[in-house]
């Protein structure tokens, strides 16, 4: 299996193994939550060379953003500029999903309530309100309509954020999920909130529709984060993008004789587990085109998703499809692309450099 090899997930064929995982873009959207420019040129550089594209972190509803420049999908106003995004993507041969998502209990208080699965501490100290049953069915109702929209944006799928501390995440994790009703308790239970979800895009969206959950990998446990996958499999998830979750991953889940991390190992026991079953990536820190090659070539996963690595370089998929000349992610201690204002990325700079020569 080589990383230009195609693979087809549901009904979407990807032309390569190399997809492009969500990176916020905090300052591109206005308040009303619409794509701008910005958005379409920043994914149109970056499908050039892809399998797959996924959309960054979208809010299902205006009081999950995480603040007033977060792009949304609550309102059907917000898909034109969405079918721009996906117009690009796909006149550049790539796949494109989109990313929903609510902060839940660690929302900034600024846009809207903190709410989650139980009382926890979020932002600034700021307590969560545990959610009513009635509140979980209309936030369910939420993440539909929006999948919804992205399918007549022209989207090929979703991405459930069911990772990284919000809110589906907030109900897979025993720690911030205390619930005693059907929405808490065991793995399946914990899963459920998310599980309902998949089964309604299922049904609204169609059987070709392709539905990914970017999912725990191990929080902390992987035994745990495989039973909570597993129901996202039987409600009908195409697709498992392992990354983190709220606890610290168990640390002897690798060894430190592999050439990725941590985090890119859950993917890799995912893969172990789900092969043959459901397509399975991994994320983190692959900013060398030999580590992605490493991990395809031996099987490793289906998939690798690249962050940093696409902001740094657009052109990185083809570096690892050619071996053509790239301008490798600096690796800076806190990301000089994004959030923060101004983007000071200094591998762009390079970029800009050398296409002035």
């Amino acid at each position: 299996m080589k990383a230009g090899d195609p693979i087809t997930i549901n009904r979407t064929t990807l032309r390569n193994r190399i997809t492009m995982a969500p990176t916020v873009k905090f300052d591109y959207a206005g308040e009303d939550g619409k794509a701008t420019e910005k958005h379409i040129e920043h994914y149109r550089e970056r499908s050039v060379y892809t399998g797959l594209v996924c959309v960054e972190a979208t809010a299902v509803l205006p009081g999950g953003r995480f603040g007033f420049s977060h792009m949304g999908l609550w309102d059907d106003s917000q898909i034109e500029g969405h079918r721009a995004i996906a117009g690009v993507c796909h006149d550049n041969g790539s796949a494109v999903i989109i990313q929903l998502n609510h902060t839940g209990a660690i929302t900034n208080p600024s846009v809207g309530e903190p709410i989650g699965p139980s009382e926890i501490p979020g932002r600034g100290g700021v307590m969560s309100r545990s959610m009513t049953v009635d509140e979980i069915h209309e936030m369910q109702k939420a993440f539909v309509a929006a999948a919804l929209r992205a399918k007549k944006a022209g989207y090929d799928g979703v991405q459930l954020h069911a990772c990284h501390g919000y809110l589906i995440n907030q109900f897979e994790c025993a720690e911030t999920n205390k619930r005693t009703d059907e929405y808490g308790g065991d793995a399946a239970a914990r899963a459920r909130f998310a599980s309902e979800i998949i089964r309604e895009i299922r049904k609204v969206c169609g059987d070709d529709f392709l539905i990914s959950a970017r999912t725990i990998g191990a929080d902390p446990d992987l035994e745990s984060a495989i039973a909570i996958a597993e129901e996202y499999v039987k409600a009908g998830c195409d697709y498992l993008q392992v990354s983190s979750g709220i606890k610290d991953p168990d640390p002897s889940l690798v060894d430190g004789t592999e050439p990725y991390n941590l985090i890119c190992s859950l993917g890799v026991h995912f893969h172990d587990h789900f092969a043959g079953r459901v397509p399975v990536s991994c994320v983190n820190s692959i900013l060398e085109p030999s580590l992605v090659n490493h991990l395809i070539e031996n099987s490793l996963v289906d998939t690798v998703d690249l962050g940093r690595a696409m902001l740094a370089d657009p052109a990185f998929p083809n570096a690892v499809l050619t071996g053509a000349d790239f301008v490798k992610c600096f690796d800076c201690k806190s990301c000089q692309y994004g959030p923060r204002m101004p983007h000071n990325c200094p591998a762009a700079a390079v970029r800009e450099k050398n296409a002035a020569k």
